[in-house]
């Protein structure tokens, strides 16, 4: 887990790499994927460590869905588009606010990295860190997973056409999230919020692209950071009994002499 903490960390120290990265980050994050499925079904501790089935696991699960999601969102869609979705917002924003195309603005490339490495990677990092004593960021990470999916389904049927990102929400987001929360015991409580704790962070990430770079009622480090504010969020609530599920008591329990 300390490597994966660097690894990520290195995401974000200014080493003269986010050029590189916001072009090929969602690259990145495919290619890494295999290497940390194999270092968590190599390296567990014991077999309680590999259970698939644990909140660690069903963490890890997530992240990886997401970094497949994201191939086909940020890299190839299915028609074989390349960095599709980047375009296609862009041009559903300048059809609703009558300005003209920008295929790279008002989301930017520096964007999409900054709110796929927060709001998504972040939080898979911090769901894997702390299960499974504490598994609300778990919740929050089958949340993200989930609405985002749902978003993408809602965009389809609104405007009746695929966009970049629709096959792997149907396919697996949307039924991956559901077993996920099954799989943890949650309570209803903590599903509640997990899910509005994710449909908060997309209104953010919405809302703060408009207030940022169309209406220019805030800097984009503002914006940057409130999605970085509203990642760590899970992990400061995790812990407390609301936030908690049955599958967390269980774990504490079974680890107790």
């Amino acid at each position: 887990m300390e490597a994966f903490a660097f690894a990520f960390a290195l995401l974000w120290l200014p080493l003269g790499q986010h050029g590189f990265l916001y072009e090929h980050g969602m690259k990145l994050g495919t290619f890494m994927m295999r290497f940390v499925v194999f270092a968590a079904l190599s390296f567990g501790s014991s077999q309680a460590a590999r259970d698939l089935k644990s909140p660690k696991f069903i963490a890890l699960w997530l992240l990886c869905a997401y970094l497949i999601h994201q191939f086909e969102e940020h890299w190839i869609d299915i028609f074989g588009n390349a960095y599709a979705f980047q375009a296609s917002v862009n041009s559903i924003i300048a059809t609703l606010t009558n300005r003209p195309m920008n295929p790279t603005h008002p989301l930017t490339a520096e964007g999409i990295f900054v709110i796929n490495t927060s709001l998504v990677w972040c939080v898979g990092a911090l769901a894997i860190w702390t299960a499974p004593k504490r598994v609300f960021a778990t919740l929050c990470m089958a949340g993200i997973v989930l609405v985002n999916g749902l978003v993408h389904i809602a965009g389809a049927l609104a405007l009746s056409d695929y966009n970049p990102g629709l096959l792997t929400s149907v396919v697996i987001f949307v039924p991956l999230s559901i077993i996920a929360y099954r799989w943890t015991g949650a309570r209803r409580g903590a599903v509640i919020a997990s899910l509005l704790w994710a449909f908060i962070g997309h209104v953010i990430m919405a809302l703060g692209i408009a207030m940022a770079f169309i209406w220019e009622m805030m800097s984009p480090l503002v914006y940057y950071g409130s999605l970085v504010v509203w990642s760590l969020l899970p992990a400061f609530l995790s812990g407390l009994g609301i936030f908690e599920a049955r599958g967390a008591e269980a774990a504490s329990a079974k680890q107790s002499p």
